[in-house]
């Protein structure tokens, strides 16, 4: 079968969605990937074919500048969020739509597969009646009556905590509700009706597909076509193994984003902390920080990239900004995690780790005196390691569940009819 899969260059959300590729090719499927064009080496890696989007916003280059949310430079976080609508998520719909569909009308395609944030691409898939799939790497973001408006605030219990996530459902949709009108203007190009609410689209695909853990997205979404599949845990192409400082002492992996959040500052501390204990540290600076910048020593290495799928494993800690691959690689390792989360959705990730008794928290304004005392505490929690251990052992059951690829290669037979012109 022929799969379109619709990505971006989204730091952690990229490299899932490259698993998936790699998965359905593995299959002996065809997929062609529409990404930026800074990913045409990594999906060519995976045995797909890629194209540049046409029309819609993309990177062209790994330069700071060629950031399309450029979102540190935001004061607010909700600066952030309306930055991401605008920028990314509602505001170029049309272009995402039309890019798609004119591929669609190309080339035959079986079924479209799109990162949970592209809703242009699922109009697109909408408006040529072909199945389509939402890929979406974290857990679940559509504001609900039924769920708490954030990931820090902990699930509902009694009338109150109902009330409350009513209210927080009704505000959130009010934060979206100017990306619903580009939303809709890209769907009436193509003949669609309009929506109510921005996420309504996800409820027009044929399978909501949760690349994270059921176990820990508290609530678990219920709505009738998601599905939780299990986290894919892909590795980059540029990862590589790293040698390891001597000695037996406990190993802690750091790794604070793969993309730009003005981090350097924080690992430099966190180097420093690392440096006094007694411990044997790795540090992965990632591809927007240059690993000069951060002091190494002789129990701490500090590299751009590792392989964390065989690294992490091998740890006693991870810390972490609590983006959700590196947390769900930590996870299905059983390892515990120090987290230290920056925005996005980090610190719900981090709230919804200790709620699960696998985390500690540490701010990304202490000190190296602060972070060394955080990570001690952390070795020493039995609690974090026991809970860890459980809760991993839950993440492996449902990636070895195979139910992925059977939603995958179940989605071409969903096919329905293309929407009569408006």
């Amino acid at each position: 079968m022929r799969y379109l899969l619709a990505i971006w260059d989204g730091g952690g959300a990229t490299p899932p969605n490259l698993g998936v590729a790699r998965m359905l090719v593995a299959r002996g499927h065809e997929v062609v990937v529409y990404g930026d064009a800074t990913l045409a080496a990594d999906v060519g890696a995976t045995g797909a074919v890629h194209r540049p989007w046409p029309t819609a916003p993309q990177r062209v280059s790994t330069s700071l500048d060629d950031d399309v949310l450029k979102d540190w430079e935001c004061r607010t976080p909700i600066g952030a969020f309306l930055r991401a609508r605008d920028r990314l998520v509602a505001g170029p719909a049309g272009l995402f739509a039309a890019d798609v569909v004119a591929a669609l009308d190309a080339q035959h395609f079986d079924a479209v597969l799109a990162d949970g944030v592209l809703l242009g691409a699922l109009v697109g898939a909408e408006a040529r009646g072909v199945p389509a799939a939402v890929l979406h790497g974290t857990v679940y973001l559509v504001p609900s009556p039924a769920r708490p408006p954030l990931g820090r605030i902990a699930p509902a219990r009694g009338p109150l905590g109902h009330l409350r996530d009513r209210a927080g459902c009704l505000a959130t949709n009010l934060l979206w509700r100017s990306g619903v009108r580009s939303l809709n203007a890209a769907r009436a190009t193509h003949g669609l009706a309009p929506l109510r609410h921005l996420w309504d689209q996800w409820g027009h695909a044929e399978r909501v597909l949760m690349l994270t853990a059921s176990a820990f997205d508290d609530p678990p979404a219920n709505e009738p076509n998601v599905r939780y599949v299990g986290p894919v845990l892909e590795d980059l192409r540029s990862e590589a193994e790293v040698p390891l400082p001597p000695g037996d002492d406990p190993l802690v992996v750091v790794g604070l984003s793969s993309s730009y959040m003005a981090q350097s500052e924080v690992l430099r501390q966190f180097a420093q902390a690392l440096a006094s204990l007694s411990v044997r540290a790795v540090i992965t600076t990632g591809p927007a920080i240059d690993p000069a910048e951060v002091p190494s020593a002789p129990n701490v290495v500090v590299v751009q990239t590792a392989m964390h799928g065989s690294l992490i494993p091998r740890a006693d800690l991870v810390v972490t900004h609590a983006g959700h691959g590196t947390l769900m690689k930590a996870l299905a390792a059983g390892v515990p995690m120090l987290c230290v989360p920056f925005g996005r959705d980090q610190p719900d990730n981090a709230a919804r780790a200790v709620r699960h008794g696998v985390a500690h928290v540490v701010s990304k304004r202490s000190d190296a005196a602060a972070f060394s005392a955080a990570v001690r505490t952390a070795l020493d929690d039995p609690v974090i390691r026991t809970g860890a251990a459980a809760l991993g052992a839950r993440v492996r059951a449902e990636i070895d569940s195979g139910q992925l690829l059977a939603e995958l290669e179940a989605l071409p037979g969903r096919r329905r009819p293309a929407p009569e012109p408006a």
